[in-house]
């Protein structure tokens, strides 16, 4: 059975989040950095952790995965309509962090310090403030 591409845009304007609108892919890439950057605060030197530096327990496929998820930040840039030296800076911020990942357990301590997704939510935010400023949210 064909789907009509329509019905689907329609239907994604009814989900929250799950627009193609500016405010909608901010909302998304601003959690997907939340959970790969900040989802934990470990007590006692109160640094948050996120899925980003966990993965690094797994050996290979958690580096993947990480990567796998910092990319698709880099996509949903794209669908922004993001400059390709933006996006070439991004894609070096998850290919640099995928490298100090590949290490095996020592990996976990570059990962801990250089926040990849941080950065490339910081090069969205700009983009995203600069061109869409309704979606401008301010921070608590």
């Amino acid at each position: 059975m064909a789907t009509n591409p329509s019905r689907f845009d329609t239907l994604a304007d009814r989900l929250p989040g799950f627009g193609r609108d500016a405010l909608s892919v901010r909302r998304r890439v601003e959690t997907m950095e939340h959970l790969l950057e900040r989802m934990f605060i470990i007590p006692g030197i109160n640094r948050p952790v996120g899925l980003d530096v966990m993965l690094d327990a797994i050996p290979i496929a958690g580096d993947l995965i990480g990567a796998a998820l910092g990319a698709w930040m880099v996509w949903e840039a794209r669908n922004l309509g993001m400059s390709k030296w933006q996006m070439t800076r991004m894609l070096g911020n998850v290919g640099f962090d995928a490298l100090l990942g590949a290490i095996p357990w020592i990996g976990a301590v570059p990962d801990f310090f250089f926040r990849s997704n941080t950065r490339n939510l910081k090069i969205i935010l700009r983009h995203l403030d600069r061109h869409f400023p309704k979606t401008v949210t301010i921070e608590r």
